[in-house]
């Protein structure tokens, strides 16, 4: 799997200073699991170190770039521009599931980056960086995240869950799969969605039952677009419970009054954030496992990536 990065958040060494911004999380933990891809627009034009840009709104209102110097900063706009135009389309070709920007960059930030006014006026943190802007323009689906906001529990869980679906999602395209194996996909994803929106999960089964007899091809552009816009909405405490009640419901008359006040009371201290998801789960996958319950088994909910990246252990991961 490949995850396209800012260069600077791996170590390299290419920002206008000469450094790197090395990213603990990526670096140590999600270079194990993915191929990163590094991206920088400004060195391939400008080197490192040089000087530092700024994004800077003019008397008419217009946004440029300007370099950084105090005394006659060039409009390096269009350089910038074109070469964030060229390296987003690279991002076709290298087949990407993923990826993660630099924060409060003018040329990676997606949000909340710094925009200089005229006339000694103070900025304001409303701006996009041009790269940025040029990837959500041609991938709106593509999960993004800036490393900065992947501090919070809960946008790094939902970021790595939308990640892996949408890998495996296009590994599915690439298998020339037919409508029987669209709906074994679909089947397998229906908890998932579900502790995102229950309606994705429903709009999503329209378009596989396929009233209309539609075309294979189509059907799955349609079921694309809908499945990519669902895996794309964040996760709640009060849906997941919601899932994981749906869940208990397969095997609570097979087991012991004493067994179900367990589980219950775990649902419960889950949904009053006393105990972490994976603490659920693990009960969870133990009566799915020892029930041998097979539509359970194939629900991306209850693996939706490695275990080892231990997302689901902190309290903090649902809001």
């Amino acid at each position: 799997m490949k995850l396209g990065v800012s260069s600077c958040l791996i170590g390299t060494k290419c920002r206008y200073d000469g450094v790197g911004a090395s990213d603990k999380f990526i670096v140590d933990i999600l270079q194990k699991y993915f191929e990163t891809v590094p991206y920088c627009p400004e060195t391939i034009i400008w080197g490192s170190p040089r000087e530092a840009i700024r994004q800077v709104q003019n008397e008419d209102g217009e946004l440029r770039i300007l370099t950084s110097t105090k005394k006659d900063p060039r409009d390096v706009t269009k350089e910038l521009e074109d070469i964030s135009v060229e390296c987003a389309n690279k991002v076709k070709d290298d087949d990407l599931c993923g990826f993660i920007l630099k924060s409060a960059s003018p040329t990676c930030g997606m949000e909340r980056v710094k925009v200089y006014k005229p006339l000694n006026a103070p900025s304001v943190k409303n701006g996009v960086g041009l790269f940025a802007k040029q990837l959500k323009e041609k991938y709106p689906y593509l999960p993004m995240e800036e490393e900065g906001r992947l501090i919070d529990p809960w946008l790094r869980e939902n970021f790595l869950m939308q990640i892996f679906a949408y890998q495996h999602f296009h590994e599915f395209l690439k298998s020339n799969p037919t409508f029987n194996d669209l709906v074994i996909f679909h089947t397998s994803y229906k908890y998932l969605i579900y502790a995102k929106a229950q309606k994705s999960y429903a709009s999503l089964g329209k378009i596989v039952a396929n009233h209309d007899k539609k075309q294979l091809g189509e059907v799955l552009e349609e079921y694309k677009e809908e499945f990519l816009k669902a895996i794309s909405l964040k996760g709640s405490v009060s849906k997941t419970y919601n899932v994981l009640l749906h869940i208990f419901g397969y095997f609570k008359k097979l087991i012991t009054k004493e067994e179900k006040d367990i589980i219950l009371a775990s649902l419960e201290e889950y949904k009053e954030k006393i105990i972490p998801l994976i603490a659920v789960m693990k009960l969870i996958n133990l009566y799915v496992n020892r029930f041998d319950v097979q539509y359970l088994k194939v629900q991306k909910f209850l693996n939706p990536y490695p275990s080892e990246l231990a997302l689901r252990s902190d309290v903090k991961a649902y809001k």
